[in-house]
């Protein structure tokens, strides 16, 4: 009996430090749960809105088109509202796809741009549903506007008599700057500015190529640049001396230069402007 008092003796002094130890062992952590929770998708946008937000973004998708830029432009009032304007047009200028004029009323001066129409000083004008953009760089023109109105279409409210007055495509001609003498374009299709005019009718639709000298330029009407061309051919009295092309490329004026492109006979753009014979889609020939 005494000796297996002993023997309990001895493993209860073994079994003790290990006890201990395992009491003060820190505990594993617990598993981690594997529901992890993850963040909600954002809801969908609502759709663009006439006079919203998102509204600028899709005049921003159309001025990057047309070479314009927004840098530093923001809308201005609650949720970027429409707003509508008039006057009576006190300047205007044209580049990069859109007509840009400085309306006149009650003492107060608004500019404004739309897409490139005819528009000339003293039109009295109306526009509806526009979105204002403060500090507005457009590239087109190098120029900041501390404050511009993007607008529709405009009504015009002395159309008719605008329309009357316009010098239309003979008061847009362009006077040669001294004597121009540019030799005739070789190859197939090639044509003097005299033979256009005289051929037109049998030209007409057809793919042509005139060489001559940039006289006198103008950008972004109706989304195309207009170049005047003369050779040293045609009759000034009989206005058959200056031919018109557009195209989407655009030479320096001076610059002699060989287009190829499509004649048109009796073009008529409305106000005036009605050519004998023009060609269209020109480009540079190289």
């Amino acid at each position: 009996m005494k000796r297996y008092s002993t023997i309990m003796s001895v493993l209860l002094t073994l079994a003790l430090p290990v006890a201990g130890q395992c009491a003060e062992a820190p505990k594993a952590p617990e598993k981690a749960s594997s529901a992890v929770e993850t963040p909600k998708a954002p809801e969908k946008a609502d759709a663009a809105k006439p006079g919203s937000d998102k509204s600028v973004d899709a005049i921003q998708k159309s001025m990057s088109k047309s070479k314009h830029s927004m840098m530093g432009g923001s809308t201005t009032g609650a949720g970027g509202a429409a707003l509508n304007a008039s006057g009576k047009v006190a300047e205007t200028m044209n580049g990069g796809g859109y007509t840009y004029a400085k309306l006149a009323k009650d003492g107060k001066e608004t500019w404004v741009a739309y897409s490139s129409v005819e528009t000339r000083v003293g039109d009295q004008v109306s526009f509806k549903g526009c979105i204002e953009m403060t500090n507005f760089q457009s590239k087109a023109l190098n120029r900041t506007f501390d404050s511009i109105l993007f607008c529709g279409e405009p009504e015009v409210a002395n159309k008719k008599a605008a329309a009357k007055k316009s010098p239309g495509s003979a008061g847009a001609s362009a006077a040669a700057r001294g004597k121009v003498k540019v030799d005739k374009a070789t190859g197939a299709n090639a044509y003097t500015v005299a033979e256009i005019f005289a051929k037109r009718a049998a030209l007409h639709g057809k793919q042509i190529v005139v060489r001559g000298q940039v006289v006198k330029t103008a950008s972004g009407i109706m989304n195309k640049n207009w170049i005047h061309l003369q050779d040293g051919t045609g009759s000034d009295k009989d206005k058959t001396n200056d031919l018109v092309v557009t195209s989407n490329e655009m030479p320096a004026d001076g610059d002699v230069v060989t287009i190829s492109g499509t004649v048109a006979k009796d073009k008529d753009f409305g106000s005036g402007y009605k050519y004998k014979v023009i060609v269209e889609k020109g480009t540079l020939k190289k």
